[in-house]
């Protein structure tokens, strides 16, 4: 194990980290509330002690909480880090692993629940870096949670609910075949007769 201290899922136990917190409340009707705190640095130089980046409705939080955790504790595990489970109350969160569980919130915050699978299966196949751009594009100007589909937040939606996965690649491709060979050829001029 790692000498370093963390708490919840992998958060420094220093002095005021900068961090996220996932609010699952124990009233199912309430929403679970993402909150990024920005620990010492928050309060200065224009930068706010808190921002509400998500609110999701507990059903959505119930269809991608395990995978959330999985991936979560996966990064933490390769870290050496201890790992964490989600309960009911304030869960802390590293301030990257935040930014990612973000971009998964924001995909589903306003999806259909049938389109919340292929979210995850498209998050899941982003490279940390690549969620790290993606929460970056988003909070710049809509990382509120009062952004809902708006900007980036509608475009993290439709890339990870409509990008297609699996089989309905190849049924997509039949469709409309990639290749020269694969597709129907058409004479360059009709004969006139």
């Amino acid at each position: 194990m790692n000498d370093r201290k963390t708490t919840g899922f992998g958060v420094p136990n220093d002095i005021d980290p900068h961090h996220f917190v996932v609010e699952i409340p124990a009233v199912r009707e309430n929403p679970v509330v993402v909150t990024e705190h920005f620990g010492l640095a928050g309060g200065t130089n224009g930068l706010a002690d808190t921002v509400v980046r998500c609110k999701l409705p507990q059903d959505h939080w119930n269809a991608v909480r395990k995978e959330l955790e999985r991936v979560l504790n996966e990064r933490l595990k390769e870290k050496k880090l201890g790992t964490a489970r989600w309960k009911s109350g304030k869960n802390q969160v590293e301030r990257l692993l935040g930014r990612e569980l973000c971009v998964l919130l924001w995909a589903v915050e306003a999806a259909p629940k049938e389109a919340i699978p292929n979210a995850i299966r498209n998050w899941t196949g982003l490279k940390p870096e690549e969620r790290w751009w993606l929460f970056a594009m988003a909070a710049s100007v809509t990382g509120t949670s009062d952004d809902v589909d708006i900007g980036w937040r509608k475009a993290i939606r439709v890339a990870m609910t409509e990008n297609p996965t699996g089989e309905e690649v190849g049924a997509i491709r039949a469709k409309n075949p990639r290749r020269p060979e694969d597709r129907p050829t058409l004479p360059l001029f009709e004969r006139v007769k």
